[in-house]
């Protein structure tokens, strides 16, 4: 199923909302989200926008069609991502967040909340842009449909909030250091950092999102609530995870920070191995975020002196294998007490060194 943006313009009147829906499942779509995303014209009417999910096979245009066919004009109907599934409220408070630790973060935040892009302004125009002004600052932004001006007032709402953290100096609690921000196999982004026990919300709500297979594989159980206990362990606060020897867990984050969408968890076991888990939320499967969660085990692994990765999973779920192959290990399985447990020899840096030409 592909998911596609799609504003139209609805009449204010008894029915019309009903009709769009009869239109959309008529061409065999489903409506996941729908908000009102522009001030009404001097006819009532209104700017919707959906986000629509079109099954594989189905032409965009054929949903378009059917909409306009219903007497609904349709503006835009653009690709959209799963990560603008998030709540909104949910992604505006943690962007307010980025912006409170960092007023410098404002530009990134504002082109975030706006799933816009930050472009030069003096570089040929492609689509539509603004500029934002607040103060001696501009953010120059541009995206495939126009600004409205709500989305325009919640921005320069950041904006100011940057403004005068800058002006008094102040400064909240840091956000967690960002590793990195990946970018997967369909082009979406995450970021990558360690967790802390301020994102045991986040890990909360994706472990609820994920499917009873999923969690099965992951936590041995298909139950949709994670356990407290469970939680403070792999959650321990930003300084136990940093002592040797500690759980370390990462989370792939949406780049707004808004939602959690994979997670990499690190023990220690038996010897000098580690065992590692992986999970990744069903709607972000199939792109390499869990090759590249693996990959981090590994690296962080080899930097505390592991010499092997080890897992512990029911039997169906040879996929731990794939990933580990993925990632460049050669894994071994073997089934004990009803389980598939899998080790994965590291690339130690005494290992790396002694491959070297002219290392004995």
């Amino acid at each position: 199923m592909a998911l596609w943006r799609v504003h139209v313009e609805l009449e204010d009147r008894p029915g019309r909302l009903g009709e769009l829906a009869r239109a959309v499942g008529g061409a065999g779509c489903n409506i996941i989200s729908l908000h009102v995303v522009g001030e009404p014209a001097d006819d009532g009417s209104v700017t919707d926008e959906l986000l629509v999910k079109v099954p594989e096979g189905t032409d965009h245009t054929d949903l378009a069609g059917a909409i306009e066919a219903a007497g609904i004009p349709c503006t835009l109907i653009v690709p959209a991502d799963a990560a603008e599934l998030a709540d909104g409220a949910t992604t505006a408070l943690a962007l307010a967040r980025m912006v409170a630790a960092d007023p410098w973060s404002a530009p990134q935040a504002v082109a975030t909340l706006l799933l816009a892009r930050l472009v030069d302004p003096a570089a040929p125009r492609t689509g539509h842009s603004h500029t934002l002004r607040v103060g001696q600052r501009q953010v120059h932004l541009g995206r495939a449909w126009s600004f409205t001006a709500t989305e325009l007032s919640r921005a320069a709402a950041l904006l100011e909030l940057a403004a005068q953290l800058s002006l008094s100096g102040t400064r909240s609690h840091p956000v967690p250091t960002v590793d990195h921000i990946l970018m997967l196999q369909d082009g979406s982004e995450v970021r990558l950092r360690a967790a802390t026990e301020a994102d045991a919300p986040l890990v909360t709500a994706m472990h609820a999102r994920c499917s009873p297979a999923t969690r099965n594989a992951r936590f041995l159980s298909p139950a949709p609530r994670m356990e407290p206990e469970e939680l403070t362990r792999l959650l321990g606060g930003l300084s136990g995870e940093r002592r040797l020897g500690e759980t370390r867990t990462v989370l792939a984050l949406t780049v707004d920070g808004g939602s959690a969408v994979g997670m990499m968890n690190l023990e220690p076991a038996t010897g000098d191995a580690a065992a590692f888990s992986v999970v990744v939320e069903d709607a972000w499967q199939g792109r390499g975020l869990g090759t590249a969660l693996v990959r981090r085990a590994a690296e962080i692994a080899t930097e505390r002196g592991n010499d092997e990765l080890t897992a512990t999973t029911p039997t169906r779920n040879m996929q731990v294998t794939t990933l580990l192959r993925r990632a460049g290990l050669r894994p071994t399985a073997e089934i004990s007490g009803g389980m598939l447990q899998v080790r994965a020899p590291l690339l130690t840096p005494a290992a790396v060194l002694s491959r070297r030409p002219g290392v004995a």
